[in-house]
């Protein structure tokens, strides 16, 4: 099962999300596979032991840059595209969530992205990477 920490500001927009999300996963026979809690980012350092991956509201960008300056973090943390955010499809997040975990993998490289997406405010796409921008 993967465990996914989403986060906001002050958590406010993250708990709606996480709790319709919630919904979706369970509709979407998921619960099994895929987990969602949510969280203010100020305190997501004292639930990183808990969880796989932490998943990050995109006006979040500059704050987990600091994070991970500041703190040894060994889970990978995702800034959402600010598209993706705004229809978060359970479907599209957890491919999203799967392939980030496996760069992740190869990488450990923190904040964790797709290849030419360093710049999270200028991704446009609204569906998960590999449905978008598909590789031979």
């Amino acid at each position: 099962m993967i465990r996914v920490l989403l986060c906001c500001g002050g958590g406010f927009s993250s708990s709606y999300v996480a709790e319709r999300m919630k919904k979706e996963i369970v509709e979407k026979h998921l619960d099994q596979e895929l987990y969602m809690e949510f969280s203010p980012f100020s305190i997501a350092y004292e639930r990183l032991e808990d969880f796989d991956i932490i998943v990050c509201c995109p006006h979040l960008n500059m704050y987990v840059k600091q994070f991970i300056k500041e703190y040894d973090v060994k889970i990978p943390i995702y800034v959402l595209p600010p598209r993706m955010y705004g229809n978060m499809e359970i479907d599209e997040i957890y491919q999203d969530v799967q392939d980030l975990l496996v760069i992740y993998e190869d990488t450990h490289m923190n904040p964790v992205h797709f290849p030419g997406e360093d710049h999270v405010l200028k991704i446009k796409r609204h569906k998960a990477y590999k449905h978008v921008c598909r590789t031979s």
